[in-house]
């Protein structure tokens, strides 16, 4: 008896699904092409982390033409709205992030960017070098479906707009962990979240994901080296920060090839920028790098820190140098929580069709979803950016001036945050 009850809840499960389903899919495509032009404007006025006065104001438009109330100002640029029926029941938060980089976009499109910003002191061309202008479209357009079936929903739906995913400006709050610590996962408690990024190196379509720890740690860094300055011909008579430095980035590379058991996880450590002397004859006083470390263990993640300030303190100590080294932000692993990614792998693989959706190897990229994560349980997932047929080997990569994402790829982001959201309240997780 238990068993024909069990297959009878099943058999319903599946039925609702399914018309769901299809009046889903009705929906996100009665609604593509103003998906479509949002995305586009979002692209064509891109700003920075913090800086996104435009981008929230339309997004708080959008929310309200929907039938929302959205709350504007949450850490410094952020949006926020709740679907709310007054049904009891879970809270499900969907994130999306909306901030662009300082990249000048040379994508020969008509809805290009031209926007210009300030970034470190210094005025620089902005695009949306990551694909959020995608994401803060596909959030939007989600929006609006499960507000369209607002009756199937037993609980609330919160909509987060986040700011500053890529970080904000040196010394200022900001992103996924100002909104946490400004109570973004509360009032409603949030029971789970659901984010997504655009993955230029995938085909439209396509859905890549794994249980656990599926983006690095990153923990960026500053060594300020202080010298004597000299001229040039004489460098006995001075200290060398730069002769320091260059020892410096050579000993940092042996944290990873030495120190970390590479076959538990990856790690990375890069010196990105360096910054010292204005002649070719003079030999300065002071010089600073600026790194970033990549870990997906805890514990590399620990060695790292450890072994990096290490190395920069017995270096500088040896070319008789004074350093110091500042870790500035940082995120969190982004882990993708097993038992929910077990429940809710069956919903994309649905929706998706089951041979798109395929597993995928952690990488050392960072987001900032991660401080959502470590507050209620979350699933982060990618999806294809490139049309069918591109070479993915000749896509440009991410944060570069020939970034492209194509539109087709709205319609998969769609379909799969609204169903996680509705099969989640219709599972009764």
């Amino acid at each position: 008896m238990r068993i024909v009850f069990l297959l009878l809840i099943s058999s319903l499960f599946v039925t609702h699904a399914q018309t769901s389903d299809v009046l889903i899919k009705d929906l996100i495509a009665k609604n593509l092409s103003e998906t479509i032009e949002l995305r586009h404007w979002f692209h064509q006025n891109a700003e920075l982390s913090n800086r996104e006065f435009k981008t929230s104001e339309r997004i708080a438009k959008e929310l309200k033409k929907i039938g929302l109330n959205p709350i504007t100002g949450i850490a410094k640029t952020g949006v926020v709205a709740i679907l709310n029926e007054g049904k009891p029941g879970p809270v499900v938060a969907l994130r999306a992030d909306i901030d662009g980089l300082p990249v000048k976009e040379r994508a020969d499109l008509p809805w290009a960017s031209k926007m210009t910003g300030v970034y470190n002191g210094e005025k620089v061309p902005v695009m949306h070098a990551c694909g959020h202008d995608t994401h803060t479209a596909i959030l939007l357009a989600t929006a609006k479906v499960l507000y369209n079936i607002k009756d199937q929903i037993p609980g609330q739906v919160k909509f987060i707009f986040q700011p500053a995913e890529e970080g904000p400006p040196p010394g200022e709050e900001g992103g996924a962990e100002l909104m946490v610590k400004e109570g973004v996962l509360t009032n409603p408690d949030v029971d789970a979240i659901f984010g997504l990024h655009i993955s230029s190196k995938s085909t439209a379509g396509q859905v890549l994901l794994k249980p656990g720890s599926i983006m690095a740690a990153v923990d960026e860094f500053r060594i300020d080296l202080t010298g004597v300055q000299t001229h040039g011909s004489t460098p006995w008579t001075g200290i060398d920060p730069i002769v320091t430095a260059s020892q410096m980035i050579n000993s940092i590379q042996t944290i990873v090839s030495r120190s970390m058991p590479l076959t538990t996880a990856a790690a990375v450590v890069t010196i990105g920028s360096i910054h010292g002397g204005v002649r070719s004859n003079i030999i300065p006083e002071k010089l600073y790098m600026l790194g970033t470390i990549r870990t997906l263990d805890n514990s590399m993640r620990a060695t790292v820190l450890k072994r990096l300030d290490k190395i920069v303190q017995n270096v500088a100590a040896a070319n008789n140098v004074i350093a110091d080294v500042t870790f500035m932000n940082s995120y969190p692993v982004t882990y993708n929580d097993p038992e929910l990614y077990e429940k809710m792998l069956p919903t994309l693989k649905r929706v998706c069709g089951a041979d798109n959706v395929n597993y995928m190897d952690a990488i050392t990229g960072a987001e900032d979803f991660s401080f959502f994560q470590k507050e209620v349980p979350g699933v982060y997932f990618f999806i294809g950016g490139s049309s069918e047929g591109m070479d993915l080997d000749m896509v440009a990569p991410h944060h570069t001036p020939d970034f492209y994402v194509d539109d087709s790829a709205l319609e998969t982001g769609v379909i799969s945050m609204t169903s996680l959201t509705i099969d989640y309240f219709t599972k009764g997780l």
